[in-house]
């Protein structure tokens, strides 16, 4: 436990100083917030089924911030680890390889609590963000939050396990974020997408995602079960590949 704290705080310092993840996970869903917010206000809107721009866009802002860390950061760093040799080193000292793994999620996460403490301060303080209505609502989002992140970091660690370099890491996670964040809701509202955009977002894990934490922090209209089974189904699948494919070397 003393060596992983140790690790973990390596890692935080090292995050700290790289201002990709930083910037998107903290900074680009607030700069977002705050041009939509700007622009449109928090009024109730019919587009939105009586509901505001802002609150709308909070819930779906939220799978944007565990995107870039799950999707980017989370996979990239362990790709980068893997390339330089550093966990092949690692391994044949007392200090277990894992450890770096560990911390990695870890510091990651951290990062999206940070990201999404921001934006919905942000949210609450200048653009009259309503919270969830309930107590029972508030834990019902924060669990949808937790398996949307589960189900982001599950498809990272199959990004991370396949790919055979740091470069071509990039690419791929690249080729997997973007599509994911502009097409499944969680920057562009769903509501104003033709429905060609719509059938290609239902491939998406992030749509049922968003979906899901619209309806637990406003209680919109979806199917329930399946946003929370596609979720959980990425979560199962995409831990199990990213186990058995995962190289230390």
């Amino acid at each position: 436990m003393k060596t992983l704290s140790r690790v973990v705080r390596f890692e935080s310092l090292r995050m700290a100083r790289n201002f990709a993840p930083v910037f998107f996970a903290l900074a680009f869903p607030v700069m977002m917030l705050c041009m939509f917010g700007g622009i449109y206000g928090n009024e109730p809107s019919s587009q939105f089924d009586g509901r505001g721009t802002v609150d709308m866009s909070v819930p779906a802002y939220l799978v944007l911030v565990v995107s870039v860390t799950g999707l980017m950061s989370f996979p990239l760093g362990l790709a980068e680890y893997r390339d330089r040799k550093v966990l092949k080193r690692f391994r044949a000292t007392p200090v277990r390889a894992s450890a770096f793994l560990i911390a990695q999620g870890l510091v990651n996460i951290l990062l999206s609590l940070a990201g999404s403490v921001l934006l919905i301060a942000a949210g609450y303080l200048f653009f009259d963000l309503h919270l969830p209505a309930t107590a029972s609502a508030a834990l019902a989002t924060l669990g949808a939050l937790l398996l949307a992140t589960a189900a982001m970091y599950a498809i990272g660690g199959v990004v991370a396990a396949l790919a055979p370099s740091e470069r071509a890491a990039t690419a791929v996670a690249n080729l997997v974020y973007f599509p994911m964040i502009f097409l499944s809701g969680a920057t562009v509202p769903l509501q104003i997408f033709p429905a060609a955009m719509k059938t290609i977002s239902n491939a998406l894990p992030a749509t049922y995602a968003v979906n899901l934490l619209q309806h637990t922090w406003l209680d919109s209209a979806t199917n329930v079960a399946l946003d929370t089974g596609v979720l959980a189904g990425v979560v199962v699948l995409g831990a199990v590949a990213a186990v058995r494919l995962f190289r230390w070397e």
